[in-house]
């Protein structure tokens, strides 16, 4: 399968899901995680990244935002963008500052993309079964883009206690996903 045709499915599989199609978006999401875990990986194994961990983030966050991708574009540059961001914040989140280039990221997801066994996830389920604190966290840190410190300040908490409740979100959240669903 070539690039051109996983952009065109991709776009057509969104367009389908805004409508209300959970079957196309349930398709959208495996085809994309396939193509976003081989992405991040190749973008982190040198810097010590969770890759899962990150690709969980730029999943939720794809789920939140869908209805800011404009219809009628390409699929592939809204989610390199969102991927881009995902990445650059855990290596914030690390202490590091790479630029990483989005042209990359998007020829990554075009060439490496196929239909694998990967399940999707309903991810606003998984995130309705997270603890209240869990949600507030993993929302100011991973979707509305606040540094730890800032998330303490703004949750009343320590910075390790949103780092580690941030990690245990994920951690729930990749447990749930890991069953086959949420």
């Amino acid at each position: 399968m070539d690039a051109d045709h996983h952009e065109s499915g991709w776009t057509q599989l969104m367009e389908r899901s805004l409508d209300g199609d959970c079957a196309a978006y349930g398709l959208l999401l495996t085809t994309l995680t396939s193509a976003l875990r081989r992405a991040v990986r190749a973008r982190s194994r040198s810097a010590g990244l969770d890759a899962e961990d990150v690709v969980q983030e730029v999943l939720l966050a794809l789920h939140l935002k869908r209805n800011t991708w404009a219809r009628g574009t390409p699929v592939a540059p809204w989610v390199s963008a969102i991927a881009r961001n995902k990445i650059v914040d855990a290596y914030r989140r690390r202490g590091r500052r790479p630029e990483i280039s989005i042209e990359g990221v998007i020829e990554t997801l075009r060439h490496e993309a196929d239909l694998s066994e990967d399940s999707s996830h309903d991810l606003e389920r998984g995130l309705a079964q997270l603890p209240a604190r869990q949600r507030q966290v993993l929302q100011a840190v991973s979707l509305e883009g606040y540094s730890a410190q800032e998330a303490a300040l703004q949750l009343q908490m320590s910075e390790v206690g949103v780092r580690v409740t941030l990690h245990r979100a994920l951690k729930s959240l990749a447990a749930l996903f890991s069953k086959g669903g949420s």
